[in-house]
């Protein structure tokens, strides 16, 4: 009962957002209220605790980074010159964009990381190029998650400890190589998201004129101020990379272990905000002003509700179900599908497949499903909605917007036409995929 009313209030909460125009996240927060305290018992400062402050300040600090090269013009000139570099194939720059975020996820760089420079930039493009900013942002999101799924990537060490651990609960079974499974998932990841990121950029009608009447002039020169911002923008990507990348390489080093784990995407950026304004890069009210704080809000706002959904048991629940419901066919789809929804909701890596994992070694041994499909059906389910803008990735797409009513519109069609068409798509290839492999 406490969950089919929490995913109600979930619902209730969208659509009252999206009739009244008032931010979603108040809605989830008096939800979250009413629902937590008043019904299940919990304490205020219990409730109060599930406010995502991580993710907050990851936003507010990236943000105020980024900002810097937004407002002196840095963003708009890096933007220029991808579009000229692709001035004689213009119609291939969704595929540019899908490139380069796979290659910086591979290399090491997290999801959000990732996301958080690309971001600004691709809006950037799509509004020099005329492509459809949809399609920019299905790009680089689909390139952040599928070159993180590559076994040595940020996703993919946690997905193969995650198999490795459903295997050891499971001594009975035979454990699979996760290391291979991984390597097979980052491949049906870039096979999936070609297909999506085709579907988007020739479906939708303002992709059709990518390119046309715009004059691909060579940038100016950069400005000092713009030399020494994109400077700090590569030595930032420097600093969250290379020490987790070495870790990887060179897994006995002590001194390299601890300084990697003392890396944070947010607290880099912070620092790296702090010597831009001592540069005097950017004004800094320009910088904190351009800060999406409605975006932070409404993200926040959800995050409590969701946090109440999962301390009542309504994850626990849909993973719980479909063990014992669904016909054996239907298992690749039911574990892409209830991924997906269970993504919406809540983190991948901290909730979804630690969930679901589990339950596969079993069901592949009854069922005879192989476990592989599972586990790729599993994740690539619970990425299809990670577009969605309750989501940390489609957030901060939402927070690189220029101005509140474009932000507005892209909130409404990432949530009304990309996530829906993602999971679509996702389930129907995890169907094709079990039935061929």
């Amino acid at each position: 009962m406490q969950s089919a009313v929490i995913i109600a209030a979930i619902a209730l909460a969208v659509f009252l957002g999206y009739k009244t125009k008032i931010n979603t996240g108040f809605f989830c927060i008096v939800f979250a209220y009413f629902i937590g305290c008043f019904w299940m018992g919990l304490k205020p400062k219990a409730l109060i605790a599930f406010w995502p402050t991580n993710t907050m300040f990851v936003i507010i600090s990236v943000s105020l980074f980024y900002n810097v090269a937004a407002a002196n013009g840095t963003l708009e000139k890096i933007s220029r010159s991808l579009l000229y570099a692709c001035r004689k194939f213009p119609g291939l720059l969704p595929y540019a964009l899908f490139a380069v975020a796979v290659i910086l996820s591979v290399m090491g760089a997290a999801y959000f990381t990732v996301l958080a420079f690309l971001a600004p930039i691709t809006l950037l493009i799509c509004e020099e190029s005329k492509m459809d900013k949809l399609t920019g942002a299905v790009a680089i999101n689909c390139g952040a998650l599928a070159g993180g799924d590559f076994p040595t990537a940020a996703l993919g060490v946690i997905f193969r400890g995650l198999m490795d651990s459903s295997y050891e609960a499971a001594p009975e079974l035979e454990a699979i190589d996760s290391f291979v499974t991984c390597l097979k998932m980052f491949g049906l990841a870039v096979l999936f998201s070609l297909i999506l990121i085709t579907i988007f950029r020739f479906a939708l009608p303002a992709n059709r004129n990518i390119g046309k009447d715009v004059k691909f002039e060579k940038t100016e020169a950069y400005t000092t101020a713009q030399k020494q911002t994109l400077y700090l923008m590569v030595a930032m990507m420097a600093v969250v990379l290379v020490f987790p990348l070495l870790k990887l390489l060179i897994p006995g080093n002590a001194v390299i272990k601890l300084v990697a784990g003392k890396i944070d995407v947010g607290l880099v950026a912070f620092v790296f905000a702090v010597i831009a304004l001592l540069m005097e890069l950017a004004p800094q009210k320009e910088i904190i002003a351009r800060v999406p704080w409605n975006t932070i809000l409404m993200i926040a706002g959800a995050g409590m509700l969701i946090a109440v959904a999962v301390e009542a048991g309504t994850i626990d629940l849909l993973s719980n179900w479909i063990g014992s419901n669904v016909p054996t066919f239907l298992v690749p789809i039911a574990f892409s599908l209830v991924g997906a929804v269970m993504s919406f909701f809540s983190s991948t890596t901290g909730v979804v497949c630690p969930a679901l994992f589990p339950l596969i070694p079993g069901l592949s041994a009854t069922t005879g499903l192989g476990a592989v499909n599972l586990f790729t059906c599993t994740v690539l389910g619970a990425q299809s909605s990670a577009i969605s803008p309750f989501s940390s990735g489609g957030s901060l797409i939402l927070g690189s917007c220029g101005n509140e009513e474009e932000r507005s519109s892209l909130f409404n069609r990432l949530l009304f036409v990309a996530t829906p068409i993602s999971i679509g798509v996702a389930a129907i290839f995890n169907l094709i995929v079990s039935m061929v492999l």
